[in-house]
């Protein structure tokens, strides 16, 4: 768990990283920064901070910040109650991010997933996104990505996101 100094300092610098690359929130919003760490106490190295800007019956849209080396874990968006997942397409605003995906296994790949959980990283078909490049996800579709040595923020667009949903390949994941 998260000390309450440790997601102050975090939000925080979150919010600097943002507003280094002239992405503007309100007030509100900035309180509302969610830092996730998958309920495994290893923020530096699984997780990342996330705002939400809508979340409709049909669409959502969020921007994601990872901080350098920092992981989103290997997960997909299933069906649910007959309806396909979560469908998203990730545009990079700043920095890179390397995201990982089914296909033909990248030789050499950027990234390494944190030691202390790399067995549950099966995907390994690298995809880099640079600024202004993006990639769309199809619901069900296992992925996981990191941030490169910079730190990147990705802006998410998707349909309605259920992330309660997530079924995560790491089966000590909280969400």
């Amino acid at each position: 768990m998260i000390s309450s100094a440790k997601l102050e300092e975090i939000k925080t610098k979150a919010i600097a990283y943002l507003e280094k690359h002239c992405i503007v929130l309100t007030d509100k919003e900035k309180a509302n920064i969610e830092v996730a760490d998958f309920g495994l106490g290893d923020i530096d190295n699984t997780g990342l901070q996330l705002i939400t800007y809508i979340n409709t019956e049909k669409v959502c849209a969020k921007e994601l910040i990872l901080f350098p080396g920092q992981t989103c874990p290997e997960h997909r968006h299933p069906t649910i109650n007959g309806a396909p997942g979560k469908e998203e397409t990730f545009r990079c605003r700043a920095g890179v991010v390397y995201l990982y995906v089914p296909g033909e296994a990248t030789v050499n790949p950027h990234c390494t997933p944190p030691a202390k959980t790399s067995e549950h990283y099966t995907v390994w078909h690298e995809i880099k996104l640079c600024p202004g490049e993006q990639y769309t996800l199809y619901p069900d579709t296992l992925h996981w990505f990191q941030a490169g040595e910079e730190g990147a923020i990705v802006s998410e667009f998707s349909t309605t996101s259920t992330d309660e949903a997530d079924i995560f390949t790491n089966p000590h994941i909280v969400r």
